[in-house]
């Protein structure tokens, strides 16, 4: 199915107020249903180099994928299509950049974050490593979908801290996964039901540790009939309150139904559209 009639997507990457180079990437593929956003570390370029593969990578791959089979067939696991494919590529990307890392002196200890989202059959299938974010505009209500994996998160989630004590820690950028950093890295992968009039914020943490969920909320629902302006104002926000990292958003807006065909004839009608 092309979801091109169904998705309205726009993507923006800014280097900040601080910084000289980005290290973040962004990555949409209109038609298939999917984006990517990568928010790469290490030093020099190399997490400029980890971002860049791994949207690269996903890309073709998750293309690949889907062009071979619908997101939403069932495979011989029990799982979806697009959760096996996630698996598999996130995967192949980790190896990829971890052999890279380790086979370059200069990109020694480069690795990035990922969240990766593909829409099929009325849901998002989820993907992600790190602290980049996946946030969900519906109705008046917005709401984290990922949960970063980060010292930070653990702490909240142990007791240790409140999440308004989180907001001023300073160990925000400690993540505890990575892509590229380890031989293996376990993705986290759910689905999520969709609804038409949806809105979907995907940000690299220069977004939300410049803005809070609150202002992020306000603006996402003011601007949501406007992707291109929402996602302009989103970085100047960020760049306004310091900018003290790379900012990037995604913004994916659900305008329709797309539930996948049933059956053989559903698929041999499909064939021909």
């Amino acid at each position: 199915m092309d979801m091109n009639a169904v998705l309205e997507i726009v993507t923006r990457s800014d280097p900040g107020s601080v910084r000289t180079n980005n290290e973040d990437a962004v990555m949409a593929n209109p038609q298939r249903g999917f984006a990517v956003l990568a928010d790469g570390m290490g030093g020099y370029n190399a997490g400029e180099v980890a971002s860049g593969m791994a949207t690269a990578l996903l890309g073709t791959e998750l293309e690949k994928a889907f062009i071979a089979r619908e997101p939403s067939s069932m495979d011989a696991s029990g799982k979806s299509w697009a959760q096996v494919s996630l698996e598999k590529e996130m995967a192949r990307v980790n190896a990829t950049i971890y052999q890279a890392a380790l086979s370059q002196p200069q990109y020694a200890g480069m690795g990035t974050t990922l969240v990766v989202a593909v829409f099929h059959d009325n849901k998002v299938t989820v993907g992600h490593i790190g602290d980049s974010r996946l946030y969900r505009w519906r109705g008046d209500e917005f709401s984290q979908i990922t949960r970063d994996h980060s010292l930070l998160q653990e702490q909240i989630d142990s007791g240790l801290i409140t999440s308004e004590q989180a907001r001023f820690s300073q160990n925000k950028n400690l993540v505890t996964r990575a892509v590229g950093i380890d031989p293996e890295v376990q993705a986290e992968i759910h689905d999520h039901d969709v609804l038409p009039g949806d809105v979907y914020l995907f940000c690299s943490d220069g977004l939300n540790d410049m803005v809070d969920d609150e202002e992020l909320a306000m603006t996402v629902g003011a601007l949501s009939a406007n992707l291109d302006l929402c996602a302009t104002q989103l970085i100047q926000m960020a760049n306004d309150n310091g900018g003290r990292d790379n900012v990037s958003v995604i913004l994916v807006r659900v305008k329709g139904e797309y539930p996948a065909a049933r059956g053989w004839w559903a698929r041999f009608l499909a064939w021909f559209k």
